[in-house]
């Protein structure tokens, strides 16, 4: 790890909750380089790599979800060591329990040449599973394709395996995981996500957007990982273009106040995720959260705000194969009042 200070002016949106972020004159830049070696497989309390202040850019980078594993035809999963391997966990200096820390996501660029999609037994939005077992003659079998990445046209392209069928289509670089620790001394997998983040594949983790995080456990305990060049809504057979990834981000806090669920911003809009099991149940968490913004920070009424959310808000699924669903819905800032 080499670190270095670099002094940037940058014009950033101040965090939801009415209050603006901690932020020190000088912004210290944290490098860090990530491998196979180096990498966790959950989200919870462990040595920190790094530490940050609060006001201070990490450069760093990921692994793809299959830990650079598979590179050509004829790999097999039995050469992956983990699902979604992350990289941190990354020490806020500052950030206690109670804290919301706030993530603003500067840049992410493929670290690569191609991606790769597969999908498995058992892990798929239409597959059977154990929540919800279905009769089959037999189970899909794994099958894997891989995906040309063309920087210059900012495109990814797909080979039907079974035909000579191709087509290419636009990249939207995003993180499937970014989270902190979970309360109560929780370590969860990399393949869940809930309150504190964790494995949202939201295309929301995007750049120029502001990730809101819970502080559960004292330095908050920051992780990344799982690229995607591009995804579908849902994510449904299991994988996105899933790519290493190079990113950048700057760390703020806010004290003494608790988003309680991820939230995202930018100069746009506002946004809530809401994760659970079922759908339905994803979909009121996502809602709800997002009444409950408008109210505490734009000054409607919780009533007021879910009729004028029924009439311009949307809510889009993210992914529907992990232990629990990602639903996110937003509003488009236009339609509020100014902030309070």
């Amino acid at each position: 790890m080499r670190i270095r200070l670099l002094i940037l002016t940058l014009a950033l949106p101040l965090p939801a909750f009415g209050q603006a972020p901690s932020a020190p004159a000088k912004q210290e830049v944290v490098q860090y380089r990530a491998t196979i070696d180096n990498v966790k497989y959950v989200f919870g309390v462990a040595p920190p790599v790094a530490r940050l202040k609060p006001g201070s850019i990490l450069e760093s980078n990921s692994l793809d979800c299959f830990g650079n594993a598979l590179q050509k035809p004829g790999d097999s999963m039995a050469l992956v060591k983990g699902d979604n391997p992350l990289t941190g966990p990354f020490y806020i200096d500052g950030a206690e329990p109670g804290d919301t820390l706030v993530v603003h996501i500067l840049d992410l660029q493929v670290d690569g040449k191609q991606g790769v999609g597969t999908f498995s037994p058992g892990f798929g939005a239409v597959n059977s599973t154990h929540y919800t077992p279905m009769l089959e003659a037999q189970p899909l079998p794994e099958r894997m394709w891989f995906y040309p990445i063309d920087k210059e046209k900012n495109t990814a392209t797909f080979q039907a395996l079974d035909s000579s069928f191709k087509v290419s289509f636009p990249l939207h670089p995003f993180l499937g995981c970014i989270g902190v620790a979970p309360a109560n001394g929780e370590a969860r997998s990399s393949l869940v996500p809930a309150e504190f983040g964790g494995n949202m594949d939201a295309p929301e983790v995007c750049v120029g957007n502001t990730l809101y995080l819970p502080v559960n456990v004292p330095g908050a305990l920051f992780y990344f990982g799982d690229g995607h060049a591009a995804m579908g809504d849902g994510e449904v057979a299991g994988s996105a273009v899933e790519v290493p990834m190079r990113a950048r981000f700057r760390f703020e806090l806010v004290k003494g106040k608790h988003t309680g669920w991820p939230r995202f911003e930018n100069e746009k809009e506002i946004m809530t995720a809401g994760i659970y099991r079922p759908v339905d149940d994803a979909v009121r968490g996502a809602v709800t959260e997002l009444i409950h913004w408008i109210h505490a920070d734009y000054g409607l009424s919780e009533l007021d705000a879910y009729e004028l959310l029924s009439k311009v808000g949307k809510i889009h699924l993210t992914e529907m194969v992990d232990p629990n669903y990602v639903v996110i819905a937003s509003v488009e800032k236009k339609y509020l009042p100014p902030k309070k």
